[in-house]
């Protein structure tokens, strides 16, 4: 049996807002994107800035042991702050980009997409996590946005689980689908984020690319992080209920 068909054992995933969830994968704790601030104006280069505009649904104290950070990235606040930076000195492992794992040190371990890493689960099998590609903005975007990676669990007799990070490209949905093959649940970074980069053009999916990457990864289970909290998300819960309805796949559609 793979990852990818072993469908019935239910996966954990809980969603505290903006970009951070809790997946139980393994008998491991995987925490997507750690970010806790208050709400409060938060600067990205001298003149600059994002708006967090409410607070997140839990207490970092209250997570207990995190056994692995999945960091998409770490050079905007909205996916790592202050609590986040904090959260991650108690962390066995953070899983980010090679430059990332550079900037932060400690446990951070860089990984190049498609680059694997195996990890042992406390019933004696494995979890191996594989990086995906991501792209945050439009096409040449990475010099101003910065390098972003998602994604894969897998294990051998576990539904197989993607996690996006901040990616607006259907293109590169379509590699990962067909490199990796579909997906039981997928974890989309969604939202529309907009800032005057580039002309205001998206930064993530909007919620009816967020459908489209549902049907391409043929994923039975979406969980949609990274669009509420924020100021620059254009697209909140209604749009991703609207998107999912008319593409027929609201039964798909898990919002906490």
């Amino acid at each position: 049996m793979t990852g990818s068909s072993a469908t019935n054992e239910r996966i954990d995933i809980r969603v505290f807002g903006g970009p951070s969830a809790l997946i139980e994968f393994g008998g491991l704790k995987f925490l997507t994107d750690p970010a806790f601030d208050e709400p409060g104006d938060y600067p990205i280069g001298a003149d600059r800035f994002l708006t967090k505009t409410a607070p997140s649904t839990i207490d970092p104290a209250d997570l207990g042991p995190i056994d692995v950070v999945l960091l998409s990235h770490d050079e905007h606040p909205d996916n790592l702050d202050h609590s986040g930076r904090a959260l991650l000195a108690g962390v066995p492992l953070v899983l980010t980009t090679t430059g990332g794992a550079g900037r932060l040190g400690g446990t951070a371990r860089g990984l190049a997409p498609w680059e694997t890493v195996d990890l042992p689960r406390p019933d004696g099998g494995t979890v191996t996590v594989t990086a995906t590609p991501a792209q945050h903005g439009p096409e040449g975007c990475e010099p101003i946005t910065g390098e972003v990676v998602g994604f894969v669990l897998t294990a051998s007799d576990l539904p197989t689980i993607y996690v996006s990070g901040d990616n607006a490209s259907l293109a590169v949905v379509e590699k990962i689908a067909a490199r990796i093959g579909p997906v039981d649940t997928a974890v989309l970074f969604a939202g529309a984020a907009r800032t005057p980069l580039f002309d205001g053009a998206l930064l993530t999916l909007d919620s009816a690319q967020a459908a489209e990457a549902a049907a391409i990864l043929g994923a039975r289970r979406i969980v949609p992080v990274h669009f509420d909290s924020w100021g620059h998300f254009t697209e909140g819960r209604n749009a991703l209920v609207d998107a999912f309805t008319a593409a027929g796949l609201i039964h798909r559609l898990e919002l906490s």
